[in-house]
């Protein structure tokens, strides 16, 4: 909100700078944004009066002026041709500064003397938006006749500040010059003086009708007639308060509405009363698919849901928002209908953003508005149509207003604040600070009783009061101190510890973490070809979504880790390497959906495959104590290829899968080159996970090794090989290890070739060779039986 400090004087006597003025109101709460001064570069500019002009005789384009600043006539030389003899101008004199760092000299243009130089809006730095429209081009010419040779920032009011303020949305009561007046008076400790409003009535009593249909969304409606209305343009220093505090100056019955809204925080609303043709008001919701054509010249369709003000028939203005074309103010406007009215805050904000029209007067009315404001606002603007001369104000208020609002009334406990706020602020304080902010205190026994203002629409509780007391005592003045109780140890679950585990594992093999949202589009699981019939395409749907893209939760973190990866690919990036830890929402329960974590993986880059992948799911495991599981193969998994996919398995139990991913996955993400990605469930790895560390002494007999080279068919896997060389070990194996596949010319067409390294070792004895070669022929002798596996010479 924009405040003219000079605007605020009228209300508080400010006696310090502004800026120290701007820092005791954030300090209170009245949060300032910016601080904007007028007038501080302008020096040595006077009013002056033009009496004589004559053409330069040197230039066609110059003319040399005769000026009277008050104490003496100057020659100008100036090339403005908006001026004429008898205008009041600002002169900057010789010797003046002006903004931007100008200086003014005196000096000859084409052989003819120029003492001053006459000035523009621009050249005095008044911005364009606080400068009607017809002065913006040229020398600004004033309006009234001034004391030549004042200065001209006390003639224009250039010689103060525009402060900001950042109202937040549970203090209404501060959207009005008089509202922020109330919260300085308060913080610098001054007097606040209201505006005195007497209005001069007529003899002729105001007769009208009022009818409210709708008393829940308009609690009282008051208006007031005026007659012999002069629409003119309003003085210099309303159009001047009025483009400082952001709005445009039309007229004044107009501008008065308009200043009466931004002095005390009601809005107004003038009617042409012929144009409403009827002597009745009726407030309403509007009627299916009414319309009305509203100030702007725009066609508005209505619903049963907004307000409308009616002259008992047709519509004349939307209630709170906007007035109608139908009933405005022009400039044969001779009799007024002013209206001054409490409506309903939630109905006017649905009304304004349904119809995608905001107004000063519905952001107002949006927010809330004390009910007492609807007499002193029109009653204010009655006593400025008087004061200026643009009308004649009849007798009385008429107004519809069946239901009165009762005080509301709080009981605070004043030891209870201070111990919160760890301060002992004494009762006698206390009491002043609430009295200073207009509450009114009775004690009772150890606690206060408070009517609460009726501007105050945001206190409720006892809560409330104690900020109100916090912010005025001042929160400079409340000591820091250290909490105190009894003190507990704050350490790490088991489940953060784990994932933590999980984390640190996934770093040091070299991938990135990265994070992204729960909420997805319903396209990706479409994207990873999820079958169907999977669980995995049961979403929680948002019930306001921000858009397509999002309007789901995620049931995988698979589809959002490729967009990942898919936009790092389209980016260049030749290597990549992440995973997430994340939860995932399946709709398990009609009341709350399950939320699982999950643990997505995923890399791509030249010369990597499977076992790459494959390597750091064992890794992973090994680091998370998760050992005893097997790795499948698995040919059905419609995100991943079919050849290249793998399940883990624990207890029959599928903890995860991991492989390469299917071609048409990689094309419907536009990724050209092989990727790799792994998903596992957080909580069966949790769960299963085995932190006991086994250590054993170093063995004391030697081992002895055996290699073998078999021939087995190519849809035999390995892990059926070692499965056997486990069962038939006798525990006389110590370890074992694959070091090579091979396929090759001497290879039998559909069959490969792999060896095994094969380590012997008594944990009670040196072995024997005959004890070794009985185990190792035993293995061998299995291995042929039950997978035709032949010894390669």
């Amino acid at each position: 909100m924009l405040v003219p400090v000079k605007w605020l004087r009228d209300y508080v006597d400010i006696d310090m700078n502004t800026q120290e003025f701007a820092d005791k109101m954030t300090m209170t709460g009245s949060k300032v944004e910016k601080v904007e001064y007028f007038g501080a570069d302008i020096q040595k500019v006077a009013v002056g009066k033009i009496l004589e002009i004559t053409q330069h005789p040197n230039a066609d384009k110059l003319i040399v002026t005769k000026v009277d600043v008050g104490t003496e006539v100057i020659q100008i030389v100036t090339g403005a041709k908006n001026v004429k003899e008898g205008d009041i101008i600002p002169i900057a004199l010789v010797g003046a500064k002006l903004p931007g760092g100008i200086k003014i000299k005196k000096g000859k243009l084409r052989g003819e003397l120029s003492q001053g130089m006459m000035c523009s809006s621009e050249e005095l730095g008044i911005p364009f938006s606080m400068i009607e429209e017809s002065k913006r081009d040229g020398i600004y010419v004033l309006d009234e006749e001034y004391e030549l040779g004042a200065d001209v920032k006390e003639v224009l009011g250039i010689n103060d500040a525009l402060i900001e303020f950042e109202i937040t949305s549970n203090r209404p009561d501060c959207l009005s010059i008089l509202g922020i007046a109330r919260e300085a008076a308060v913080t610098i400790g001054k007097e606040l003086k209201y505006p005195n409003i007497e209005v001069k009535e007529s003899d002729e009593v105001a007769e009208f009708n009022i009818k409210i249909e709708e008393e829940d969304l308009c609690r009282r409606y008051a208006t007031r007639i005026i007659k012999d209305v002069k629409i003119e343009p309003s003085p210099y220093w309303m159009q001047r308060r009025l483009i400082e505090a952001g709005i445009r100056p039309i007229s004044n019955i107009v501008d008065i509405t308009a200043y009466v809204m931004l002095e005390l925080g009601q809005p107004l609303h003038a009617f042409d009363l012929e144009k409403l043709e009827s002597d009745t008001i009726a407030v309403r919701r509007a009627n299916g698919e009414e319309k009305c054509t509203t100030l702007d010249g725009i066609e508005r369709t209505l619903n049963n849901d907004m307000l409308l003000i009616t002259n008992g028939e047709k519509p004349v203005a939307i209630a709170g928002v906007m007035g109608g074309e139908n009933s405005k103010v022009g400039d044969n406007t001779k009799t007024v209908l002013l209206e001054s009215a409490n409506f309903d805050a939630d109905s006017i904000r649905k009304t304004s953003k349904k119809l995608n029209l905001r107004t000063d007067a519905s952001a107002k009315f949006e927010k809330g508005i004390d009910v007492n404001l609807v007499e002193t606002a029109i009653n204010r603007a009655a006593q400025l149509i008087e004061e200026l001369n643009a009308g004649t104000v009849l007798k009385g208020i008429v107004e519809n207003y069946n239901t009165p609002v009762t005080e509301q009334k709080i009981t605070v406990r004043p030891q209870r604040i201070n111990k919160l706020l760890g301060e002992n602020i004494p009762l006698k304080q206390f009491i002043e600070i609430l009295e200073s902010l207009e509450f009114k205190c009775e004690l009772v026994e150890d606690k206060v009783e408070l009517t609460v203002p009726s501007f105050r629409l945001d206190m409720a509780e006892e809560a409330d009061v104690l900020e109100e007391v916090a912010r005025i005592f001042g929160y400079d003045n409340i000591p820091s101190k250290m909490l105190y109780g009894d003190n507990t140890m704050g350490l790490q679950t088991i489940e953060q510890l784990f994932e933590e585990n999980i984390k640190n594992s996934l770093v040091s093999m070299g991938l990135n973490e990265i994070l992204t949202y729960s909420f997805v589009s319903p396209k990706g699981v479409d994207k990873i070809n999820i079958s169907k019939d999977s669980i995995k395409r049961n979403f929680i749907k948002i019930k306001n979504p921000l858009g397509e893209e999002t309007s789901v939760m995620r049931t995988t973190l698979l589809s959002n880790m490729l967009e990942v990866a898919a936009r790092n690919n389209s980016r260049k990036v030749e290597e990549f390497a992440a995973f997430e830890v994340g939860n995932t929402f399946m709709p398990m329960d009609e009341i709350m959906p399950v939320e699982k974590k999950a643990i997505c993986m995923s890399m791509y880059k030249d010369g990597i495959d499977f076992f790459d992948m494959k390597g750091m799911v064992e890794e992973l495991f090994k680091n998370i104590g998760f050992n005893k599981y097997e790795i499948l193969p698995e040919k059905n998994h419609t995100t991943f290829h079919p050849g290249r996919c793998a399940n883990i398995v624990y207890n029959d139990n599928i903890v995860g899968v991991f492989g390469e991913l299917h071609p048409d996955v990689l094309e419907n993400y536009d990724i050209n080159k092989r990727v790799y990605a792994a998903e596992f469930d957080f909580e069966l790895l949790l769960t299963y996970r085995n932190d006991e560390k086994l250590y054993r002494p170093l063995p004391k007999y030697p081992a002895m090794t055996r290699d073998i080279a078999l021939l087995i068919k190519d849809e035999v896997y390995v892990k059926e090989i070692e499965d056997i060389i486990t069962k038939n070990s006798q525990g006389l194996v110590e370890s074992f290890k694959l070091f090579d596949v091979y396929k090759g010319e001497q290879i039998e067409e559909g069959h490969k070739s792999v060896a095994y390294s094969l380590v012997y070792r008594s944990k009670d004895k040196t072995l024997t060779d005959e004890e070794v070669n009985k185990v190792h022929e035993n293995i061998l002798k299995e291995l042929s039986e039950q997978i035709n596996a032949n010894l390669r010479l």
